[in-house]
């Protein structure tokens, strides 16, 4: 009984010593400057989470307490105070009077576990987080660089274009047969989204490692653990809204050993391709052509290895946030773009004339073609306007005291922007709906 007690007394005294500092803060956050409204129905311990896990999307609930509540008013995610921002005003403020202040991202176990311990998203705000991003956007993804790795990209999408035509066609013989499958499904029925995953994931992956999966067993395996790892990065943790050792201790929901299987196994994925190119530059084969893994390993040195992160460490972990940030969110705003085009036939017709004008049916439009193509400049833009693939921003955080929306807005607060909402605003759009569909 002794130690049964004894065993129950630490988790609840961390409890109480939460509780009690949360109380001190909110106190000392008193008297700073008026604080943002905050929404009725907060509960212990988790806050407002109970209004954000119904069948309503999140960003429909956030939206309809920013039409009572006001542009910037406050939650509670968990035990995190957060602040919810959907006018134009707010978040310029946010990103520039305030831009090095929430600048930072809160911590997380999917930055902890999947994020390689955040040698990349999830990182501080600091040296090395400017150091990764230097390296990323002058280098990786520089103008120069994909400019260089065009071809790439257009021999992709060629290989997949013909592959959906001989998908479709394949069973009335009117195409040859080919050696392998990119789908599952054997009638002439091909689903889109899937198909834009693929070809948005091997794009991504031809660019940063030189490699096409598709058709092949090792690139099933693969997307599977992509996929997988894509949904364990949207999944919600309580541990992360309830930060009690108790509760990562105990991984009710089972998510963070997901995260540490999912993660060792992407892990032995990418190292392979390290290896691959490592070996070929021993071997003095690398060529000319340098994808993205050639670039991070010529470019990584010790100003980047002195912050506890190893150079196959932030390798691993800037491939990771490269096809996170690029795979999924094109895929899904592709799709959208084409279930709108089916639904509006007069769109997609117009479309296609001022291709057949502008490029011609001899060849296919080439990425030179887009700066004269304006009105399908003007569907993507509508498109990801109201339909954006990221609809309520990842979470900043506050590093220091800072005011937005004229409300004070004390340090470790949290920052979401619905982006969803701001995108209908009619005070911007005099049509927010969907004009142009």
């Amino acid at each position: 009984m002794n130690s049964l007690s004894h065993n129950l007394l630490a988790p609840v005294l961390g409890l109480l010593s939460l509780l009690l500092l949360y109380y001190l803060w909110s106190r000392k956050s008193k008297g700073k400057g008026i604080s943002p409204p905050e929404p009725v129905g907060s509960w212990p311990l988790i806050g407002h989470l109970h209004l954000l896990g119904g069948q309503i999307p999140a960003v429909r609930v956030l939206a309809a307490l920013a039409d009572k509540y006001g542009p910037v008013f406050k939650i509670r995610l968990g035990m995190h105070p957060a602040i919810v921002v959907s006018n134009w005003e707010s978040v310029k403020e946010c990103f520039t009077t305030n831009d090095k202040v929430l600048s930072n991202r809160p911590s997380s176990n999917a930055g902890k576990y999947l994020g390689h311990n955040y040698a990349a998203f999830g990182a501080t705000h600091g040296p090395y987080w400017r150091e990764v991003r230097k390296l990323v956007q002058l280098q990786v993804l520089s103008s120069r660089r994909l400019e260089a790795l065009k071809h790439f990209r257009k021999l992709e999408i060629e290989t997949s274009i013909k592959e959906l035509y001989r998908e479709i066609d394949r069973d009335q013989g009117l195409l040859d047969s080919i050696e392998y499958q990119e789908f599952d499904r054997p009638s002439k029925e091909v689903a889109m989204s899937q198909w834009f995953e693929h070809l948005s994931l091997n794009i991504i992956v031809r660019m940063i490692a030189g490699k096409r999966y598709a058709g092949t067993e090792e690139g099933r395996s693969f997307r599977k653990v992509i996929e997988e790892f894509m949904r364990l990065f949207g999944q919600f943790d309580l541990s992360d809204a309830v930060p009690l050792p108790l509760l990562s201790w105990i991984d009710f929901q089972g998510h963070i050993k997901s995260m540490k299987r999912i993660s060792k196994e992407l892990s032995v994925i990418t190292e392979s391709w390290i290896d691959e190119h490592v070996n070929k530059n021993l071997k003095g084969e690398s060529g000319n052509e340098q994808d993205f893994i050639d670039v991070m390993l010529s470019a990584i040195d010790d100003k980047f290895t002195k912050y506890g992160h190893s150079k196959e460490t932030i390798i691993k972990a800037t491939i990771v946030n490269i096809i996170l940030a690029g795979s999924d969110t094109t895929s899904v705003h592709l799709t959208w773009i084409l279930s709108l085009l089916v639904n509006n036939r007069e769109v997609m017709k117009r479309a296609q004339d001022e291709i057949d004008i502008k490029v011609g049916k001899e060849r296919w439009v080439d990425e030179s073609d887009i700066k004269n193509l304006v009105y399908l400049q003007a569907i993507v833009k509508e498109t990801l306007r109201l339909f954006p693939p990221g609809p309520l921003s990842l979470p900043h955080e506050a590093m220091e005291d800072c005011h937005v929306g004229g409300y004070f807005i004390p340090k470790g607060t949290r920052l979401m922007v619905n982006v969803w909402k701001l995108h209908r605003d009619p005070r911007i759009w005099s049509e927010p709906g969907p004009a142009l569909w």
